[in-house]
């Protein structure tokens, strides 16, 4: 029996998830996908929060029980009666009854903290960015969209550090795939188009064979696509780094090992047919593209649809 293919995106507020999950969801065909946000179990509107004195990110301000019992439903294919929360006005609006498409995505802060939550991906994510570079996204973000001053933001997130410290990072080491865009050293200026990124390939799901790269790059430092051997959180782990000032040619390769491995990719290689994979907005809201997101997003769909051949 087919059953719906679930993937999970977990990081801490304004690490990205939902750029990446936006690119994603658009190459797999909206129609395919459903979205959900963890953030619609918090236990607590956001007055209630600050009364209480505890943060978003704490287990106890979410109903995580629930949580976990909706996706055991969705793996099934089951549907569920999903609550809603609205960040732009900090309360609770009337639940929704979600039925899962093909695809589910899971995008928000304590997706894998239970192991019953876990048990219910196909593939996990983990964005992990430097912390500097998650507080210039995420006062950007709180400032722009959600109503914050700057001060406002900057005393949230030292109010949060210790959770995030507690119960947010340590689920980096329950993903398959950790996901860190970082600006080059000697930018001083990290505009998002240009970030680099590093790729933990843990094997825990089988990932493409990413080892001709290291043949083509002799074992450069300066390539802008590399591959090696490195270690994450005690453990042995590929490592794909992408540098932001790779070409298009340096890309292809990536994709060309993709595609194929697997001939019904090509369809999402083509940059005709997805010319979404990697955009993203710059500082003045232009459009711009980025190779190491466009790998991302494609590293993670090749294992959604990798994982169809398994369970459809």
């Amino acid at each position: 029996m087919s059953r719906p293919i679930i993937l999970g995106i977990v990081g801490d507020s304004a690490a990205g998830k939902t750029t990446l999950t936006r690119g994603i969801a658009q190459v797999l065909g909206p129609e395919n996908v459903t979205l959900i946000c963890t953030d619609d179990y918090h236990r607590y509107d956001r007055q209630q929060r600050a009364e209480i004195g505890i943060t978003a990110l704490h287990p106890d301000c979410n109903y995580l029980d629930i949580m976990q019992q909706h996706l055991s439903l969705l793996r099934t294919g089951q549907a569920i009666l999903k609550p809603v929360y609205s960040h732009s006005t900090g309360t609770f609006e009337p639940p929704k009854y979600i039925k899962p498409n093909k695809f589910v995505i899971i995008e928000g802060l304590l997706g894998y903290s239970t192991r019953a939550a876990r048990d219910a991906y196909d593939v996990k994510v983990y964005l992990a960015p430097p912390e500097e570079l998650r507080a210039k996204w995420k006062i950007k973000r709180d400032t722009q969209k959600r109503g914050y001053t700057e001060e406002q933001v900057r005393a949230e997130l030292d109010k949060r550090e210790p959770d995030s410290e507690h119960y947010i990072r340590p689920q980096r080491q329950w993903s398959d795939i950790v996901v860190t865009f970082y600006p080059p050293q000697d930018a001083e200026d990290e505009a998002n188009g240009h970030l680099n990124v590093r790729l933990v390939l843990r094997p825990t799901i089988p990932h493409p064979d990413f080892t001709q790269i290291v043949h083509s790059s002799d074992g450069d430092a300066h390539a802008a696509v590399r591959l090696g051997l490195g270690r994450d959180m005690g453990k042995p782990v590929d490592v794909l780094e992408v540098d932001g000032h790779a070409t298009l040619e340096q890309v292809n390769k990536i994709e060309h090992v993709m595609c194929s491995d697997m001939p019904y990719l090509q369809n999402v290689c083509d940059r005709e047919i997805n010319p979404e994979l990697g955009k993203i907005a710059g500082t003045t809201g232009e459009t711009l593209q980025s190779y190491p997101l466009a790998i991302t997003q494609l590293i993670i769909t090749y294992h959604m649809l990798k994982a169809t051949q398994i369970y459809q």
